[in-house]
């Protein structure tokens, strides 16, 4: 199946829920009203419940409880609401991915997303951005188990998804690799030019003409989930570094790991994104 096939799919590519499209709407203006979008998020019980319980999680780290929409917005601000939003939003989407195990993907997602924020503020590069780039960066591997569970299972069974050489795999099967559907996934969901470029260029931020250093630190943040995920010693990690990107970005082996997160992702965050 080419790429564009499995774009034309509605069953692969959810349309954004329309309570999100409004809010984002809303928080793409130049000056966003607090009380609308507070009134949008009221009108889905749904998505005020999840936001709240992943305000209160140890996702933002807060030492209060928030219980309001209003306090939400007020106390996280309007650049948080919005990765809050999007993430609900992701979680309610992809309810049920044949051959993925959601709980280890959004684990594995958000991990990305936390190594993004500090990467790109020691770059001086937009850390929400920075963030959101990392939590999206690997959808189109939903949208491919969605669109084409068969093919995909046949990868599947040779290479993990969090393998490191897992792109190489699917771009020598299929003329295309996960990052290509989640760059596109952004697009159709409107995400900003500037995370879709990232999410486009991460497997090869700096090549040619290339230099897209927000895709270097979604790359960066990639390989340490990964290897997070598979358990490496520091050992491994050493031999697995992505040397070239990492000196292009000026880090190093200590420098990426000194950006963990104090708290990798727990249950308790992963609940707005489960059913």
């Amino acid at each position: 199946m080419t790429l564009d096939e499995l774009l034309q799919q509605a069953k692969a590519i959810p349309s954004i829920p329309r309570v999100v499209s409004e809010v984002l709407t809303e928080l793409d203006r130049d000056d966003p009203d607090p009380c609308r979008l507070s009134e949008l998020i009221a009108t889905d019980p749904g998505l005020t419940a999840r936001l709240l319980k992943l305000a209160n999680s140890a996702f933002f780290g807060l030492t209060r409880q928030i219980d309001s929409v209003d306090e939400a917005i007020q106390v996280l601000g309007l650049n948080h609401l919005r990765t809050l939003v999007q993430a609900v939003a992701l979680g309610t989407s992809f309810k049920t991915v044949p051959g993925v195990n959601l709980e280890q993907f959004w684990r594995y997602s958000l991990n990305a997303a936390k190594i993004c924020r500090p990467l790109a503020r020691s770059l001086k590069l937009p850390d929400g951005s920075a963030f959101t780039a990392g939590l999206v960066h690997a959808v189109g591997d939903l949208v491919m188990h969605i669109g084409m569970p068969d093919v995909v299972a046949k990868i599947d069974w040779r290479v993990s998804p969090f393998d490191l050489t897992r792109a190489e795999v699917e771009r020598s099967v299929l003329g295309y690799t996960y990052a290509d559907v989640s760059a596109a996934f952004a697009q159709r969901w409107d995400f900003p030019v500037a995370i879709v470029t990232a999410l486009k260029h991460q497997l090869v931020p700096f090549e040619g003409d290339i230099y897209e250093p927000l895709a270097g630190v979604v790359h960066m943040a990639a390989w340490r989930a990964r290897v997070q995920e598979m358990g490496l010693d520091r050992e491994a990690m050493r031999a697995t570094f992505p040397d070239v990107v990492a000196t292009l970005l000026g880090l190093s082996l200590d420098t990426v790991l000194d950006k963990d997160p104090q708290q990798w992702t727990s249950a308790g965050e992963l609940a707005a994104f489960l059913h």
